[in-house]
């Protein structure tokens, strides 16, 4: 029985591209969570007004990657000790969050983000919030980076963080 995770670490690009090379991910989207706009348009949550941050939500198979797993790469595919901030990508869209769909993700975020902390000199800023709505981002945001990674040299980027975690 697949499971659902709902994480934000800056640009949802980046994180879908991750996530799909991850063994037992067995579907990544994109999408925005965690505003007060329903149905929110890209051009929406980037203005900052919306409220979401980009997100990506990941079904998985329990059975080959525990949700702890889940986020131990989580925590190495972004810093979350930047506020509303990944690189040169600012603004509260891209904050870094762990929306969890029930107690028991709850918990082991909490305990994942104090085992974490030992990694990073500042302190982590990632917010921990029950999942509300997910609304999945427009078409031209799925699979992003597979369908443009020659095409666009913000995937240039990207590369340099899937060599980094040798998930290519």
């Amino acid at each position: 029985m697949s499971s659902i995770a709902t994480l934000g670490g800056g640009c949802f690009w980046c994180l879908e591209a991750i996530f799909q090379r991850v063994r037992g991910v067995e579907k990544v989207v994109s999408g925005y969570m965690g505003g007060h706009v329903t149905n929110p348009t890209y051009n929406q949550v980037c203005s900052g007004k919306s409220g979401h941050a980009e997100v990506v939500q990941i079904t998985f198979q329990p059975s080959e990657l525990s949700y702890k797993e889940l986020l131990n790469v989580f925590w190495q595919c972004h810093d979350p000790t930047t506020l509303n901030r990944q690189g040169y990508d600012s603004g509260t869209q891209y904050r870094s969050a762990i929306y969890y769909h029930d107690e028991t993700q709850h918990t082991d975020a909490l305990q994942s983000k104090e085992e974490a902390q030992k990694d990073f000199k500042d302190p982590i800023v990632t917010e921990i919030t029950k999942a509300s709505q997910f609304y999945p981002a427009e078409d031209y945001h799925q699979d992003y980076f597979n369908l443009n990674e020659n095409k666009n040299p913000y995937c240039k980027m990207i590369r340099g963080k899937l060599s980094k975690l040798n998930m290519k």
